[in-house]
């Protein structure tokens, strides 16, 4: 059977942060294969409207067996689960995010869908869990590992 290997962000600040990243993981490993966790990071809050709570963040590497938009339905199922109330402003504090960094080596640029996430070479709490995992991959946009994207990024907020 053909699988796409995923590689996932995911973050919480809002209630049990640690039992909304292990009830997230457990719903993930119901749609998917988890091959990969990297370690939990505890982040500030990024380009924030209003003051709110560190985030937990990690990356997974799943394989997943179906479509991007399909997985997209999936995660969007499990947040929901997990309570989270999807609202207009960006960077609001939430219960979960589940984000798709890269699916396999596609890139796909549709209105509720775009992979590589568009902004996560800017976004160290992204970067760094998935360096953890996958300092190797390539970037199929910029041709860059995720560990020189790390470094430059890192070189960007000093």
């Amino acid at each position: 059977m053909n699988y796409s290997k995923v590689y996932l962000s995911v973050g919480t600040n809002l209630g049990n942060r640690e039992n909304n990243i292990s009830n997230c993981i457990d719903y993930l490993e119901k749609i998917s294969e988890i091959k990969n966790i990297s370690k939990i990071y505890e982040t500030v809050p990024y380009k924030v409207q209003i003051e709110q709570s560190n985030f937990l963040n990690l990356a997974l590497e799943i394989n997943f067996f179906e479509s991007a938009e399909n997985l997209l339905i999936e995660i969007n199922k499990i947040e929901k689960e997990l309570g989270r109330v999807r609202s207009s402003i960006r960077n609001e504090p939430r219960e979960i995010d589940i984000d798709i960094i890269f699916f396999g080596n596609q890139i796909i640029n549709k209105k509720d869908l775009v992979v590589p996430h568009p902004r996560f070479r800017e976004r160290l709490f992204v970067l760094e869990p998935l360096n953890d995992i996958a300092p190797n991959f390539l970037d199929p946009i910029t041709n860059k590992t995720i560990n020189q994207l790390l470094i430059n990024a890192q070189n960007s907020s000093n």
